[in-house]
């Protein structure tokens, strides 16, 4: 057996976890880039919260607010190029994954130029230090060396993945999410969740990560009832919170499968929200599963199925359909070309049982054809 297993973020949760442990920035530099988007973390206090405690410290910083729901390279480009225009030494982000992933790939550019043309090629050996604040339960990105970025010469979503992303420091505060809307609450839960059941359907699964995806899998299905109603109380956004930061901790080192590679054409071409596009290929994407296992011999569906508390994938699908509503719908010539592209996807090849083209085809037209 042999197993890699890395975490190296120092997680931190709980009421005010970030003005509790100020003393954690102090160390990492004298002025900080503030990674967010226009709105969010201003309205639901993290960034001031952020503010205070830089302040209380004597760190200076500089506010970079233009991230974009799946950011561009020109984005990452642009806030590295203002760490060192304004002196910056250490980033922080603050919101859901965009803002995360685009502080880790800037915190890299900032100390590696390189080409445009050369993002999604080069391997960063390094990166300034980089302090998580997610406002949002799904990506777990807090925890992970990954980022996605918009990928337009490829047309698709792309990952930039190096051990130098991780987060020095992931502050988890359950506040922050008090004011979400419902759908965004739904589609990240799903997010999250489509980590850790993918998580345990990749090659580099193994007897470390299973426990956490099991666990947050079982978590995130026990709010369910909560989020449906739209009625989810702080124990609940909490439980989401570290739910999601588990499911970031398994595909930080399993890696994603072809929901993940799917689930970029969707966004890419249609702008459906990256969680909902997961949840809305999960229940055909489990049935391919479940049928070749019968082959085989293997049951990693029914230990999924198990953490769900679920009696079938029928009872799961129904689940997904009561929180995503009504399936966007796409054409068939549609569906062929983004087949064929999420077959190009590495994330195909870490799926433990790996699927054909056709086999994505028929994914696509189960879930929204």
């Amino acid at each position: 057996m042999n197993i890699n297993y890395c975490m190296p973020t120092r997680v931190l949760m709980g009421d005010d976890c970030l003005s509790g442990n100020r003393g954690l920035l102090k160390d990492l530099g004298k002025k900080a880039l503030l990674v967010t988007g226009s709105h969010s973390a201003k309205q639901n206090g993290a960034l001031g919260d952020l503010v205070k405690t830089l302040e209380a410290n004597g760190q200076a910083y500089y506010l970079f607010d233009k991230v974009m729901s799946n950011p561009t390279v020109d984005c990452v480009f642009e806030a590295a190029g203002l760490c060192g225009q304004e002196g910056c030494d250490f980033l922080v982000a603050i919101g859901g994954g965009s803002p995360m992933d685009a502080a880790k790939v800037a915190a890299a550019l900032a100390v590696n130029p390189i080409a445009k043309l050369a993002i999604f090629s080069t391997t960063f050996t390094s990166a300034l230090p980089i302090v998580a604040i997610p406002t949002t339960a799904g990506t777990g990105s807090e925890v992970t060396p990954n980022a996605i970025l918009t990928n337009d010469a490829a047309q698709t979503k792309t990952s930039v993945a190096s051990p130098a992303l991780f987060p020095r420091f992931a502050f988890l505060d359950a506040t922050y999410m008090s004011s979400l809307p419902q759908v965004i609450t739904i589609n990240t839960a799903i997010d999250a969740l489509s980590h850790s059941v993918e998580g345990m359907l990749a090659v580099r699964a193994s007897v470390i990560s299973d426990p956490l995806a099991k666990a947050s899998i079982r978590a995130i299905a026990e709010c369910f009832e909560s989020i449906a109603g739209n009625k989810p109380g702080k124990a609940v956004r909490e439980k989401l919170l570290w739910a999601s930061t588990l499911g970031g901790m398994v595909i930080a080192n399993t890696g994603t499968t072809a929901v993940h590679a799917l689930g970029y054409q969707l966004t890419y071409h249609k702008h459906i929200d990256h969680g909902r596009a997961n949840g809305l290929l999960l229940g055909a994407y489990l049935r391919f599963v479940a049928e070749k296992e019968k082959a085989q011999g293997t049951n990693r569906i029914g230990e999924i199925l198990a953490a769900l508390d679920l009696g079938s994938l029928e009872d799961f699908s129904a689940c997904l359909d009561r929180l995503l509503g009504p399936r966007e719908k796409v054409d068939a010539a549609a569906l062929e070309g983004y087949a064929e592209k999420a077959f190009q996807a590495k994330n195909i090849a870490n799926a433990l049982i790996k699927p054909e083209k056709a086999d994505l085809l028929a994914v696509l037209q189960q879930s929204i054809g």
